[in-house]
Order: C-alpha cells, then sequence, then structure tokens
C-alpha cells in the first residue's frame, strides 16, 4: 500500500467516526439556543434565571463528562488488542462510577440556594433559579449514564447510538420545553422551572435511547456483558478515576476561566458584552469541529495502541493532527472575509458591530493555533497522559490568561472596545502557551521507544514518563 492511501484510508476512518459526534453536538447546542429562544419570549426574568442556572450546572455536567471520558480510551485500547472481555467487564464499573457521580452532582445542583445567595439577585430572579436548578438536579445522573454508555461505544468507534440518542433527546426538548414553560396541553405553566424538567426529562430519554440501542443491535452483542448484577470492582473504578479526574477537572476549570473572562467583560458594559457574546459563539461552533475531529483521532490512536502497531499508530497520530488543523485553517480562510455577515445575524447595533469585527478576527487567528492544541490533548488522552495536559492548562490558563487579561484589559485599556480586545489577546496567549506545551510533551512522546511507549500506554509502569502524566 502507498504511503498517500494509507493516510487516506485513515482519513476517512477518522471522519465515520467524527460525524456522528458533530451530529451529536449540534443536537447538544440546539437544546441550549431552542431553551434561550423560547424562554426569552416566555419572559426576561425566566431567560435571566435559566442564564444563571445553566451556568452553575454546566460546569458540574463538564466535570462528570471528563470523568468517564476515560472509559473510551480503556475500551478504545482493549478493542485494538482484542481484548472483548476486558471491554465487557469495564462497563458495570464504568455504570458503578457513574451512579456514584450522578449521586454527587445531583445533589450539588440541588442545594444550590447557598451559592444564589452569594450572586445577591432580587428575589423572583433567585426564586425562578432555585427551581430550575431543582428541575435540571433531577437529570444529571441520566447524564452520568449516558456517558458511561456513550464512551462505551465512541471507545469501540461506533457513534450511531450517541448521536441519535443525543437528536432525538434534542427533538423531544422542543415539545417539552413549549408544554412545561407555556402550560400547554393539559401540563402546569412552570416558566424557568419547566425548562428545567423538560431538560431533565431530555437527559433521561437520550440515556434510555442510547440504552435501548446498545441492548437491540446484535452487533453490539459481543461487547456487553450479560444482563446480571456485577458488585463494583475498586481497582476498575479507581483505573477510570485516575485516568479520567484530570480531564473532568480540566473540563471544569476551563469553563471556569471563561466564566471569570466574561464577568470582566460585564463590567465593561453591555455593547462590549454582547460583542464578547458573538464571538464566543462563533468560536463555540468552530470548536465543535475540532473536537469531533479530536475524539476521533483519540479512539483510532486509541486502538493502534491496543493492536501493539507502532507504524498504524504513528499514521493515526499523522494524519489526525493534519486534519485537525486543517479544519482550523478552513476555519480561520472563512471567518477572515466575512465578520460583517457574521455579526449582521445577530444585531446591526453599531456600537456592538465595531467591536465584535474586531473580537473575530482574533478568533480566526488563533483557531490553527487552538486546532494544534485540540489535537494534541487528545493524542496524549490516547497515550494515558491526561495529567501533564491539566497542568499545562492550568499554566496556561489560571497563571498567564487570568492576570494578563486583568491587567491589560482593566487597569491599562482606555476604552471598553480596546479593554475587550486585550481580554480576548489575553486568552489567546494563554491557549497559544498551552498548544507549545503539549505539542512538546507530543513530541518527546512520540521519540520514546516504542516498547516503553506501549508499556507506560497500557497501564504498566515503565521508565520515563509514568503513566497519566
Amino acid at each position: 500500500m502507498t504511503k498517500f492511501k494509507a493516510y487516506r484510508q485513515e482519513a476517512r476512518a477518522m471522519a465515520v467516526i467524527a460525524w456522528p459526534i458533530m451530529i451529536a453536538q449540534l443536537a447538544q447546542m440546539g437544546t441550549g439556543v431552542v431553551d434561550t429562544i423560547m424562554a426569552g419570549r416566555y419572559s426576561a426574568v425566566d431567560l435571566a434565571a435559566i442564564a444563571i442556572g445553566y451556568n452553575i450546572w454546566l460546569p458540574l455536567f463538564l466535570l462528570t463528562l471528563g470523568i468517564m471520558l476515560a472509559g473510551s480510551v480503556l475500551v478504545a485500547q482493549d478493542f485494538g488488542a482484542g481484548q472483548l472481555q476486558n471491554i465487557r467487564d469495564l462497563l458495570p464499573q464504568s455504570l458503578w462510577l457513574a451512579l456514584l457521580l450522578g449521586g454527587i452532582v445531583g445533589p450539588l445542583c440541588y442545594f444550590t440556594e447557598p451559592l444564589l445567595t452569594l450572586l445577591e439577585l432580587d428575589s423572583v430572579t433567585h426564586q425562578k433559579s432555585l427551581d430550575y436548578l431543582q428541575a435540571v438536579a433531577w437529570g444529571l445522573p441520566a447524564t452520568a449514564l449516558f456517558q458511561a454508555l456513550r464512551c462505551h461505544t465512541q471507545g469501540l468507534g461506533i457513534l450511531r447510538p450517541f448521536a441519535l440518542a443525543s437528536v432525538m433527546g434534542f427533538l423531544a426538548n422542543i415539545p417539552l420545553n413549549y408544554a412545561l414553560i407555556y402550560g400547554k396541553w393539559g401540563l402546569p405553566e412552570l416558566g424557568a422551572a419547566g425548562c428545567g424538567w423538560a431538560t431533565a426529562i431530555s437527559m433521561w430519554l437520550s440515556a434510555l435511547l442510547i440504552a435501548a440501542y446498545m441492548l437491540s443491535q446484535p452487533s453490539m452483542d459481543r461487547f456487553l456483558p450479560p444482563l446480571r448484577f456485577v458488585a463494583p470492582d475498586p481497582a476498575r473504578i479507581r483505573e477510570i478515576l485516575f485516568l479520567g479526574f484530570p480531564i473532568g477537572l480540566s473540563f471544569f476549570l476551563e469553563i471556569s476561566v471563561l466564566s471569570l473572562i466574561g464577568l470582566m467583560i460585564a463590567t465593561m458594559g453591555n455593547s462590549a458584552m454582547a460583542a464578547h457574546q458573538i464571538a464566543y459563539n462563533v468560536w463555540d461552533v468552530v470548536y465543535m469541529p475540532l473536537i469531533s475531529m479530536g475524539s476521533a483521532m483519540a479512539t483510532r490512536v486509541g486502538h493502534a495502541i491496543g493492536s501493539g502497531d507502532e507504524q498504524r499508530a504513528r499514521l493515526a497520530v499523522q494524519t489526525g493532527m493534519a486534519l485537525t488543523l486543517m479544519v482550523g485553517l478552513v476555519s480561520t480562510l472563512l471567518l477572515l472575509p466575512m465578520p460583517e455577515a457574521l455579526i449582521g445575524v445577530y444585531t446591526s447595533e453599531p456600537g456592538i458591530h465595531s467591536i465584535a469585527v474586531r473580537l473575530i478576527h482574533l478568533v480566526a487567528l488563533f483557531i490553527v493555533v487552538d486546532s494544534l492544541q485540540v489535537a494534541a490533548s487528545y493524542c496524549l488522552r490516547a497515550f494515558r497522559d491526561t495529567r501533564f495536559p491539566f497542568a499545562a492548562m492550568c499554566v496556561s490558563y489560571w497563571v498567564v490568561t487570568l492576570p494578563l487579561a486583568w491587567w491589560l484589559g482593566l487597569r491599562v485599556a482606555e476604552t471598553p472596545a480596546a479593554g475587550t480586545a486585550a481580554i480576548w489577546a489575553s486568552l489567546i496567549a494563554g491557549i497559544c502557551l498551552c498548544a507549545l506545551l503539549v505539542s512538546w510533551r507530543l513530541w518527546r512522546t512520540l521519540r520514546r521507544p516504542w516498547t516503553e511507549l506501549s508499556r507506560q500506554s497500557a497501564g504498566r509502569s515503565s521508565p520515563g514518563i509514568p503513566a497519566g502524566g
């Protein structure tokens, strides 16, 4: 087989995995859009309550997601090695861990009144936010179970269940929102709380749908354990936690940094905050294909590592890096000439427009760098190296971005437009540093002897870099 043909086949295999992930992420983003539109048409107070509540439960969700993603790494390597019994044995332990996490994040979301009190909201917004959060809390255990099942299939390279369940959950959320927010079809009119209950029901529906799909497909039988009680195995659960906790904490801290940056920009006025939100939405849309390609690459690299095939593993790394960088470059070329057209979809306000154009140009320029950071980080996870990317993120965002944003944006800048751009430039500086650190780590990892590297990636100790960081 020629080298070009090998790259082409690997790229096709990654695309097969990546596109269902992208569809699922679009569905999840669409759920937030539907919530915003329907709540906004109901009342501004309910929309504000949902926005506040969303920013409280989202970090809990991302923490759970990151931890459960370790399951996809373990399954991918066992799949590549042909260890079907290991794959079957892992699923019950992932579900036990999901139940544990759901039992933690659900109550944390439910009992958030002290946190809302610290925000000093008016009494109506306070109560509506609490009602929304307490409704969503009942769905968070379902999201943990959903992620356990999703990561099991993702590790196998089977993404159809994830995509179908996400899309069906999104579609179900629309009539549920309509009925429970506005009180239609004989159901009570609950406003923000109704949106929370619709979200919780959709979460459980998605979990049940992915479970039903997995159980109904004969092709999945050999990857599933028998339907019987399996006791928790502390050693396997610790293995998932050891690998996944740095990923979950990375997601949690990253969203926290973005929230703090938003609060900094909010002090500069409504136009600056609106421009920031537009730029952030544009970046978020571009970020989805990057994450989808990174996830696909991690799965393919994991399969190759598990099989012990050095050439195949390096081919997957090279192809995944090239595809992710290509997505970033295409996004940059699309964004640079058309910021005005994008902003026009959101607003015609001149004050917002002038700031947003500058921000979208910054977004376009750093997307390629961000694509490098995504590709290298996901590749390191495939090698079970999760603690170094976490440390790199902490240094880049918390040691560099936040102090630099505060100094340049709030102390040095003389206008809201300059301050907002300076804060975004600080964020880009942090991402550039993170990209350099994880790329260096990946370069160093790939230079090591394959026998040593494969032992580490299989979870066995070896000289040099310890497993997990």
